[in-house]
């Protein structure tokens, strides 16, 4: 089993202390952060703007993954592709132009990502996948951390990785909410490349580096 990038979400870090939070992670072996957008209207909660994540590129040298929970994401390109993120990845319910709002992204030089939500039928990405550079599939609803895993997201992920390796294509496939050591196993063998952990690394009582070796451990059984 081949192991996977570790993308901690800083929707679970305390807000006060993120530019603190980020190099812990970091340091302990991180090799994406996770940074989720929500505005409030597609998913009810509001999180991070333009400028978080511009001051995040400055407190790191890895890769801002910046999930775009909101609404017509195709008029935030620009702003986020300024601040520095790395990836952006929008929602396939929230765009009424998806190729464009795809090419968008890319056109800035931005690695760009599709996620669906766990009630939308896994099809609704099938045909963009040759598009994206990323594959996101949400296993809890989007909106708020600590939820547990749903289960049925792991259906989704194996039809997502048959269609990627059938096609050729090295789209990333990324793994989104509940994800715990006890199933990391089985979403990394459903075929997934990136696991997102929020409240399993940042609440980790023996702080994100025992967190990360807990979930290494987990994977290569």
């Amino acid at each position: 089993m081949a192991e996977p990038k570790f993308a901690p979400s800083i929707l679970s870090a305390d807000f006060a202390r993120l530019a603190e939070a980020v190099i812990a992670v970091e340091r302990a072996g991180a090799d994406w952060i996770h940074v989720d957008v929500m505005d409030g209207h597609f998913v009810p909660n509001l999180t991070f703007g333009p400028k978080m994540v511009a001051d995040l590129r400055k407190a790191t040298r890895l890769p801002l993954d910046v999930h775009l929970m909101i609404e017509r994401p195709e008029d935030w390109v620009d702003r986020y592709a300024d601040a520095g993120a790395t990836y952006l990845t929008i929602h396939v319910e929230a765009s009424n132009d998806v190729p464009g709002a795809l090419a968008a992204i890319r056109g800035r030089g931005v690695r760009a990502g599709l996620t669906l939500n766990p009630e939308t039928p896994v099809e609704a990405v099938m045909a963009h996948l040759g598009s994206v550079d990323l594959a996101l599939v949400m296993s809890v609803h989007p909106g708020f951390g600590g939820q547990t895993f749903i289960e049925g997201a792991l259906g989704k992920v194996k039809a997502i990785r048959e269609t990627l390796d059938k096609q050729h294509l090295t789209a990333e496939l990324e793994v989104d909410g509940g994800i715990k050591p006890d199933n990391a196993a089985r979403v990394v063998s459903a075929g997934a490349t990136v696991l997102v952990a929020g409240s399993a690394i940042f609440e980790d009582p023996d702080g994100p580096s025992s967190a990360l070796r807990k979930f290494k451990m987990a994977i290569r059984g």
